[in-house]
Parts: C-alpha cells; sequence; structure tokens
C-alpha cells in the first residue's frame, strides 16, 4: 500500500491528499512527528519536508513530483492534461498555487492567529497538555506580532497577504462562474493543487481532516467570514464532496504514537 509520510495539517499534504482520494488509490498516513520524526523521514528521503510518498522501493519528495509520479504509474483519471494548452495552463496554475496562494495562505492564517486567542489554541494538537494551551492563548497577540516581524511576518507582511488572497479568491470566483473546473471539463493537478493550498485560508468543513470541529469553516479573518467569496469555497465545497474521502485516524508515527503536528514545510 501507498505511504504519505506527512502532517496532517500541512496543505501541501491536503493537496497530495486530494489527487491520491480522486484516484481512488488506497494509502496508509504517517504522521511525522516534528524532530526525531522528520530526521527520520531525511534518512528515507534526503531532506526533511513533508509530504513524502513511498510506493515500495520508490521515495518521492515533494507534492509537485508526487503528483506527476502518481499520474506517470497511475495513469487511470490522469490529472494532467495532454492536450498542449491545458497542460500549459494546469502546470502554470498549479505552480502560482504553490508559491503564491499557499504562501499568502500561511501567512493569512499566522495573522488571524495572533488577532484571536480561541483560534489560536484551537490548532494545537488534540495532546496539547492544558496548561501550555492556556499559556499560548495569555500570549498577548501584540506580542506575536513583533515575533512575526523578526521573521518576515508581521503585520505589513500579513496585510499584503491577506490582500493578495482577496484578490485571487476573487480572480478564481470569477473563473469558477462559468465552468466547473479550473481547467477543461473534468478535474486536474491545477484545481487539487488550489483546493489543497486554499486550507489555511478557510478549513474545509466535514470529516475530511483530523483537526479540531472547532477549526473546520474558520480561517483568514476577511475572507474565512465573508460571504463574497462564498462561489469559491462553495466550488471547493463540491470538490471535496466528489472527490475527497472523509477521513480515519490512520496514520502511524515510528514511536507508534499518532500526534497530530501543527508543523508545515
Amino acid at each position: 500500500m501507498l505511504e504519505l509520510y506527512q502532517f496532517e495539517m500541512s496543505h501541501f499534504a491536503e493537496k497530495v491528499r486530494l489527487i491520491l482520494d480522486y484516484k481512488g488509490l488506497p494509502y496508509r498516513k504517517i504522521e511525522v512527528t516534528p524532530g526525531i520524526g522528520q530526521i527520520e523521514l531525511f534518512q528515507l528521503s534526503g531532506q526533511r519536508k513533508v509530504p513524502v510518498l513511498k510506493d515500495g522501493s520508490e521515495i518521492i519528495p515533494d507534492s509537485t513530483a508526487i503528483a506527476e509520479y502518481l499520474d506517470r504509474k497511475y495513469p487511470e483519471k490522469p490529472i494532467i492534461p495532454t492536450d498542449p494548452k491545458q497542460k500549459g495552463q494546469v502546470l502554470l496554475i498549479e505552480q502560482w498555487a504553490d508559491e503564491s496562494l499557499a504562501i499568502n495562505a500561511r501567512k493569512g492564517l499566522i495573522g488571524s492567529l495572533s488577532q484571536n486567542q480561541s483560534f489560536r489554541t484551537a490548532v494545537l494538537p488534540a495532546s496539547t497538555p492544558d496548561l501550555l494551551k492556556n499559556l499560548v492563548g495569555a500570549i498577548p497577540g501584540e506580542f506575536l506580532g513583533v515575533l512575526g516581524s523578526g521573521v518576515g511576518m508581521g503585520p505589513d507582511a500579513v496585510k499584503e497577504a491577506t490582500d493578495a488572497l482577496k484578490r485571487s479568491f476573487t480572480a478564481l470566483s470569477l473563473i469558477l462562474m462559468e465552468q466547473p473546473y479550473l481547467v477543461g471539463d473534468s478535474p486536474t493537478l491545477a484545481d487539487f493543487a488550489v483546493a489543497g493550498l486554499s486550507m489555511y485560508a478557510k478549513f474545509p468543513i466535514g470529516g475530511y481532516l483530523d483537526i479540531p470541529a472547532s477549526l473546520k469553516g474558520k480561517g483568514v479573518a476577511g475572507i474565512a467570514d465573508v460571504s463574497i467569496f462564498d462561489p469559491f469555497f462553495n466550488w471547493r465545497d463540491k470538490l471535496y464532496t466528489d472527490f475527497r474521502k472523509v477521513s480515519v485516524s490512520s496514520y502511524t508515527s515510528p514511536g507508534g504514537s499518532a500526534p497530530t503536528s501543527i508543523n508545515i514545510e
């Protein structure tokens, strides 16, 4: 069986999970424990980022490389068109989603975490002791903003990212008003990249992710909580309903425990 080394809260892992479910490929999720688990992941794949796919003796890191591998190895229900024009459009949208949508959604989420105490504690793993949750929740948002500035994610960067997200979701909503998918009449890598990498902007509702119920339907302030972007998120909801399988807590870690980590790439 295919094995997906992942963080449950990784939007790049979600991109791959969408593709696996669309293709109807059974797989086992292996939750990578932050720290020691990433050392083992490096020994396996030569790098420490998730996702990594293991298919027998094949080890494939990186969500784009995984998508391309799955389309070659399991060609039924292809996600990369053969038509040159459509293929170019799909690859261009996927690259944009990886390099723009994903980064801006991450920054926007960090900004929302600093502004909302209950939201901040909700993203912590379920196994987190109550004392630590209370300490994290008690950190002033202004202090988190100062810390974020030191790593390029201060208030100005968060605002720029949120504004970029608003423009992106407006454009995507306009495109999807007249067609069922971003390119062509069937789902492609473009759709699964955009759907998966928009996860931080607004977490999907339903049993697709092993995350606290209080997170579902929540996300970046000014995006997840306004109706103007409903055309896009309604489209994403339908994509999930049609192709994403309900999550079953089936991931394991090398130590036998199964923590849900909020770490990302």
